[in-house]
């Protein structure tokens, strides 16, 4: 190692950052060879946090030997050979299950021991990986999925963030970090990344240096979700985009060097940025990569939530892409496949993730988009989905997630649908399910976020799901996060209690008013005394 763990001596470090310190996390990658020979019952149960970092979780329950897959898709950016290979796994080895994170990578299921050397080996031949897409270590780096084709970008940020990938990719420096690290690179004026979520985010803006107009980022520290989120922090820095490494790899040693390992609740970098400030961080950033000229001038216009519906034009002048709905995030490997086949037939052969679980095909002349808009699978990936399973987002939920509390994917969908046929709504109302605190359905950002929690029916007296609701979530300018409301509704009657709330949103809102902005001219007062009523109206356990 080229790097002192100086917290090594340090008896308060907790029980993780002790296994860490006599195996790294890499390490699980020698073992799994061996583990697949000798089947799942060989795998000791200490190991079985270990599999994190090769991006690999057990299901629920662990006992039964199946694994999650995630595997890494920087910037959401994937060629045709990538996504037939992607395909062909999920058919192969995950019962034909595919979904898509909000952090823009691909998850599988259902994958046992015996088949991860095999997985392996495909991945690896199409330039893909899941070193790290889970555990104590840099995640996979989220981006602007129209990178270089994007006609709002300012610098096309696709190479520098292949490069910062490639570069942390089995890294044994930064292989032994205090908790999971995201990073968000992104030149897209809408913030399509969600920069204020991350640990470390890259924004575009320009700065005048020597009478001349250099396009780069301002640099953001501090964000997270999970139980106690935090908005990022904008530093007093920029960052010219031949910089964007030094800067990147100097917030990673930061984290590594001074994050806190003693409470893992605690180990986020965020609580590192809170306790220092952002005065404090960025003269230290500056002790690694040298002096750097102030913030400049941000290019932030507003947020688009990282929806791209409908065909739009490319940069590239003739071209045009098509944003695509996938309804929670989730298709099947034939679909899959159906896709890539209308990419290369029409396009290039990319399909390229967002952040909101969809899909965007790039790279259609302008005179097939026609042509490709009546292939048969668009009619359920839409580019002009129904408006309220157009803007759902779920985690995986119990049904595959050993941290979850409720059941959510089929949920979700289940309740679009149901709002879709109840409700007619002239703007958008995004809506995210999580199915426990960690919050990987990024609940806090949602105009109405779902969190699942177990309650006893007072019918049955048995535990069941039920939610608490959470209003009023953006991450337009610097972000809110959304207000919990008091009260807990059965997942059975879900979309009954919402279908209530909305229809007062809808009868009491401004034309065309957001809902983030309605809630806050109406207040979270009114809102708790409606959801009172509602509550009331569909009891639910204790």
């Amino acid at each position: 190692m080229s790097y002192v763990k100086h917290w090594a001596e340090d008896p308060k470090i907790n029980s993780t950052e002790k296994k860490k310190l006599q195996q790294d996390g890499l390490d699980i990658f020698r073992e799994i060879s061996r583990y697949a020979r000798e089947g799942f019952d060989s795998i000791p149960k200490e190991q079985w946090s270990m599999f994190k970092w090769a991006g690999l979780y057990l299901q629920k329950p662990r006992e039964d030997g199946y694994f999650m897959m995630r595997v890494n898709v920087p910037s959401g950016v994937l060629n045709s050979d990538q996504v037939r290979t992607l395909a062909g796994i999920a058919k192969d080895f995950g019962r034909g299950v595919y979904d898509i994170t909000t952090r823009q990578a691909v998850q599988f299921h259902w994958l046992r021991i015996e088949d991860i050397p095999e997985i392996f080996k495909r991945l690896e031949a199409v330039g893909l990986s899941s070193a790290g897409a889970c555990g104590d270590i840099t995640r996979n780096i989220v981006g602007n999925p129209l990178a270089g084709i994007d006609p709002y970008e300012l610098v096309d940020t696709e190479p520098v963030v292949q490069e910062i990938y490639h570069y942390f990719q089995h890294n044994r420096d930064f292989s032994n970090l205090p908790r999971k690290y995201k990073i968000s690179i992104s030149s897209n004026i809408h913030n399509a990344a969600h920069a204020q979520i991350n640990c470390l985010s890259l924004t575009p803006a320009v700065k005048s240096i020597k009478g001349e107009t250099v396009k780069g980022f301002h640099i953001h520290v501090g964000g997270g979700l999970s139980a106690r989120p935090y908005l990022a922090q904008e530093l007093d820095l920029f960052i010219r985009p031949e910089q964007v490494k030094d800067a990147v790899i100097a917030v990673t040693t930061i984290f590594r060097d001074y994050g806190y390992r003693v409470k893992r609740t605690r180990a986020r970098l965020k609580f590192l940025v809170a306790d220092w400030g952002p005065e404090k961080f960025a003269e230290k950033i500056q002790a690694y990569t040298g002096l750097l000229p102030g913030r400049g001038e941000s290019r932030l216009t507003d947020w688009n939530a990282g929806y791209f519906y409908g065909v739009h034009p490319q940069k590239q002048k003739g071209y045009s892409y098509v944003g695509l709905n996938v309804p929670i995030g989730r298709l099947s490997a034939d679909e899959v496949m159906e896709l890539a086949r209308i990419s290369q037939k029409y396009g290039q052969g990319e399909i390229r993730n967002c952040s909101s679980q969809n899909v965007i095909i790039p790279h259609i002349p302008d005179d097939q988009v026609e042509e490709l808009l009546q292939e048969e699978i668009l009619k359920r990936i839409s580019l002009q989905p129904p408006p309220f399973m157009a803007y759902a987002v779920s985690c995986t939920g119990i049904e595959y997630c050993n941290l979850a509390l409720t059941e959510t994917k089929e949920r979700m969908r289940r309740i679009a649908e149901y709002l879709d046929r109840e409700i007619e709504m002239d703007v958008p109302v995004r809506i995210h399910m999580v199915g426990c605190p960690n919050s990987c359905g990024q609940r806090q950002i949602a105009d109405i976020g779902l969190q699942g929690v177990k309650v006893k029916s007072k019918e049955s007296g048995e535990w069941v799901d039920a939610f608490e609701l959470y209003v009023g979530g953006t991450l337009e300018g610097k972000g809110v996060f959304n207000q919990k409301l008091k009260g807990k509704v059965e997942g059975e009657r879900l979309g009954q209690a919402l279908r209530e709330f909305l229809t007062f949103f809808k009868e009491k809102k401004k034309e065309s008013e957001q809902f983030y902005h309605f809630a806050n001219r109406v207040g979270i007062e009114r809102l708790q005394e409606l959801w009172n009523e509602i509550v009331m109206k569909v009891p639910t356990g204790s």
